[in-house]
């Protein structure tokens, strides 16, 4: 049996939606009575496709609104909390809904003369990463209870976009379980396993922060859109809308030569001749224009932030009497250009840090790399020779050939500044 705590946008799509797919009964409560009522009566609050006709259909029968709480979890082996949280005044989330959310239910299994043996709370909440963790599993803990002997525990984030939110339920995309005990997510995997996409069961931080992942990446992307409109504003003359038309044209956004999913993917920074140099340029450019385009501003400083953040992890994984491996020197694979190439800037940071033992090696770009920057480095002939001189080894262009010979770093130390091992 399933029960949904919390009836809004998020809580009625996934009630609804489950009693859809599942076929199973769905236990649904709201803390506001106004809400349930109308619910019974097949009314809904807000519009939404889609949800109207199916509550009319469910209503009483796969989704039964219940009066108490103990009514709904009376039956409940999966619990799905889906009650709101806001920001607070400060920005940061309020979570005080959840936990009275989680608190209310533990109070009505408590009432219950024969509780489910091994009840599932499964947070569906947008919540920061290490709340499950950290808020609600002490209050669990606090009733007796112990995650993966007596009761699960699990996030399972929505993705549901307004306006569209039953398509996105019942036909999503993947579906995300932060597993903290393994019946709950094996119980969450057999809840799910008909819906026909691909399930990737994770840590639970891991699935809390991709819920703002990708929110963050819409956000940022519609920012960057509105700030280019700005800069095209003030420099006059520039049909606004066909830049854009025609950006979308770039056959990186079909995915090829390269598909816009290997540009948002972390790593050491971008490099090369035209990323820095247009970047910069163009934020030059619109402060000519009485424009500081602060996402501009931003974009570089990360990019120099995150060369100074792998420094900081090779410095705290090699004492400076040790040899650094350095694997990769050209800005990109399949490349032996080094205009500004990243590996330029971390070593240049290793150096003036004190690490004077460093040893590189390129499959191509040894050479340029040498005679445009003369640092004071040794270079490898191979990777081989690299792993057996180094006490650490950083990864900084993602040469196939580096994956390939993964087995050759066993028993190094090993930082991968592309993420790609």
């Amino acid at each position: 049996m399933i029960a949904v705590i919390g009836l809004g946008f998020v809580g009625l799509t996934t009630g609804l939606g489950l009693a859809h797919r599942t076929g199973q009964p769905v236990f649904a409560y709201d803390a506001d009575e106004y809400k349930r009522e109308l619910y019974k009566s097949k009314q809904i609050p807000f519009y939404e496709p889609q949800l109207q006709e199916h509550l009319e259909l469910y209503e009483g029968n796969r989704f039964i609104v219940c009066d108490t709480m103990v009514e709904t979890v009376a039956q409940a082996d999966i619990i799905f909390i889906c009650v709101g949280t806001p920001s607070s005044s400060s920005g940061e989330t309020d979570l005080g809904d959840l936990r009275r959310a989680v608190i209310a239910c533990l109070d009505a299994l408590a009432q219950l003369s024969q509780p489910q043996h091994y009840p599932v709370f499964v947070i569906k909440s947008t919540v920061p990463a290490s709340t499950t963790t950290d808020v609600i599993q002490p209050l669990l803990q606090g009733r007796g209870y112990r995650i993966g002997e007596n009761i699960g525990l699990a996030s399972n984030p929505e993705f549901l976009r307004e306006g569209s939110a039953w398509h996105d339920f019942v036909q999503p995309d993947r579906i995300i379980i932060g597993e903290l005990d393994p019946i709950g997510a094996q119980r969450l995997k057999e809840l799910y396993v008909n819906f026909g996409v691909p399930i990737h069961c994770v840590s639970a931080h891991t699935a809390e922060f991709v819920k703002y992942a990708s929110n963050a990446l819409l956000a940022t992307m519609i920012s960057f859109a509105n700030e280019l409109s700005m800069i095209a504003k003030r420099i006059g003359s520039i049909n606004i809308p066909q830049v854009f038309h025609l950006l979308h044209e770039d056959k990186r956004w079909q995915g090829h030569p390269a598909k816009m999913t290997d540009y948002v993917f972390p790593g050491c920074g971008f490099g090369g001749y035209c990323l820095p140099k247009d970047t910069l340029s163009l934020y030059a450019h619109a402060e000519q224009y009485g424009h500081e385009a602060v996402m501009l501003k931003a974009v570089l400083q990360v990019n120099e932030d995150i060369k100074s953040h792998i420094v900081e992890q090779i410095a705290a994984a090699v004492l400076p009497e040790e040899t650094i491996g350095i694997l990769g020197l050209s800005f990109k694979p399949e490349s032996d250009d080094v205009r500004g190439a990243v590996s330029r800037d971390i070593i240049g940071l290793l150096l003036k840090r004190g690490y004077s033992r460093i040893v590189a090696y390129d499959p191509l770009a040894m050479d340029n790399f040498r005679s445009a920057y003369g640092l004071p480095i040794e270079y490898a002939d191979s990777v081989e020779e690299v792993v057996e001189r180094s006490q650490v080894i950083t990864i900084i262009t993602a040469w196939r050939d580096f994956k390939d010979k993964k087995n050759l770093y066993n028993g190094k130390k090993i930082i991968d500044g592309r993420h790609f091992l």
